[in-house]
């Protein structure tokens, strides 16, 4: 009891001043989960000082901890990431401090290090969240007339659902025409979206890790020609705390991270990116040495499911909007490969296309694929996917409504299972469906 109270009294909760709650621009945020650190986030709306207190939840003899202090300041549009050192398979509270006053929130504030269970027992359980397309409006330069973002609540479920992680799968902001060709800009709408309140707790209660997509990156549809790219790369890595933004070798957003048993391999689909009306030239979404890296890394993963990552759809056959069937010679290159390697376990998880459903391929030699698509979260939905000739598209699973996903992992390390589950606004259950990973062959 005086451990608890010992740790009270220093993050100042006895005290009726909670200081510098109006600094606080967004956040706090938690990203990456390691087994030795966790990765925290915040931003503030001028120069301030900032650090976390941290503590191993329901111990009563935890030791308080805090990381670094950092100083926000203008050029970084006030973001800092600060580590919180961790032991292993442990729960965390952790209270913000700005400028040495502790800021109070009345949802929770966690996080968790990953688990050291290899040699010793089977893989963890764990859920995870997942969806793309988040606009959030501002009437004063958003296109006149039906506000194309709205039910922001969808985060504020997810949020409750209690997911040990997020993915957010590309369209995470869409950068406006007033935003696309100034930093300033590209900063403001950044903030803008991360300033959401409905999206506050689902940020600082569990862990966020992210692709980009178009609107993330430049105007409408953009690719490797957009002047700017450099400043929204910049942008990405300020706002997101994925633990690695490109390859030693290779700019971009491109990452790999293990999740207990499950790796997640974080592709760019628009910093290489070929124009789609270019009509001569190679044409690529990823680009040769972004897929040979992809080969590389799949081929050396042991994980029983391989979740990749990328903005735009994969296995869809219908050649429309941006879908990869529009660029048939690297895509045919990619699966090739795949099969090629008998790489297995492999789905594609995808946003960009304002609908939800599940694509599966089958070759004639057995070997198997997914592409799990979920969009929108707050953006406008669409209205003609259940026409296209989408011959992998397993029935039942197009959803034109604002949804979400989540994926459950369970089972012994030698029977790994997932079941995908598409939830409404609400949290109403659309559709679920089950993967072993057996049944990849």
């Amino acid at each position: 009891m005086k451990k608890i109270i010992l740790i009270l009294l220093v993050l100042g909760i006895c005290s009726p001043i909670f200081g510098q709650q109006s600094l606080l621009q967004s956040g706090p945020m938690v990203g990456y989960s390691e087994m030795m650190e966790v990765l925290l986030w915040v931003q503030t709306k001028e120069t301030a000082s900032v650090k976390f207190a941290y503590w191993e939840k329901n111990n009563k003899k935890s030791t308080l901890q805090y990381t670094e202090t950092a100083t926000t300041e203008a050029h970084t549009a006030f973001t800092t990431k600060l580590i919180a050192k961790t032991e292993q398979g442990k729960q965390y509270d952790y209270q913000l401090f700005i400028n040495d006053k502790p800021c109070k929130f009345d949802y929770p504030t966690s996080f968790q290090s990953q688990k050291l269970w290899q040699w010793r027992e089977n893989p963890p359980n764990f859920k995870m969240a997942l969806g793309s397309c988040t606009y959030i409006n501002e009437p004063e330069v958003d296109r006149p007339g039906k506000p194309y973002g709205g039910e922001y609540e969808i985060f504020t479920v997810i949020a409750n659902s209690s997911p040990d992680m997020m993915l957010w799968l590309g369209d995470n902001i869409y950068l406006r025409e007033v935003d696309w060709y100034t930093r300033t800009g590209i900063l403001h709408r950044n903030t803008h979206a991360r300033s959401t309140p409905e999206m506050q707790p689902l940020l600082a209660n569990t862990h966020n890790y992210a692709i980009w997509d178009d609107h993330d990156f430049g105007p409408n549809d953009a690719d490797g020609s957009f002047i700017h790219k450099d400043k929204t790369l910049e942008a990405f890595q300020l706002f997101w705390g994925n633990p690695t933004f490109g390859l030693p070798h290779l700019k971009g957003t491109m990452s790999q991270f293990l999740f207990n048993d499950i790796e997640f391999f974080l592709l760019d689909n628009r910093y290489y990116k070929s124009p789609n009306r270019r009509k001569t030239g190679k044409r690529q979404v990823l680009g040769e040495e972004q897929i040979e890296w992809l080969i590389d890394a799949l081929s050396t993963s042991y994980a029983p499911f391989k979740m990749v990552a990328i903005g735009g759809q994969v296995l869809n056959t219908a050649p429309v909007y941006e879908n990869y069937a529009n660029y048939p010679d690297e895509l045919n290159y990619l699966l090739k490969r795949l099969e090629e390697e008998r790489i297995k376990g492999v789905i594609f998880l995808t946003g960009d296309r304002h609908h939800t459903e599940l694509s599966k391929m089958v070759t004639e030699s057995g070997y198997t694929l997914y592409d799990l698509t979920v969009s929108p979260l707050t953006s406008g939905t669409g209205s003609r996917a259940i026409e296209e000739p989408n011959r992998r598209r397993v029935e039942g699973t197009c959803v034109m409504q604002r949804n979400y996903g989540t994926i459950e992992f369970s089972g012994p390390r030698t029977k790994r299972e997932l079941k995908i589950t598409i939830f409404d606004v609400k949290g109403e259950e659309l559709w679920t469906y089950e993967i072993k990973a057996s049944d990849f062959k």
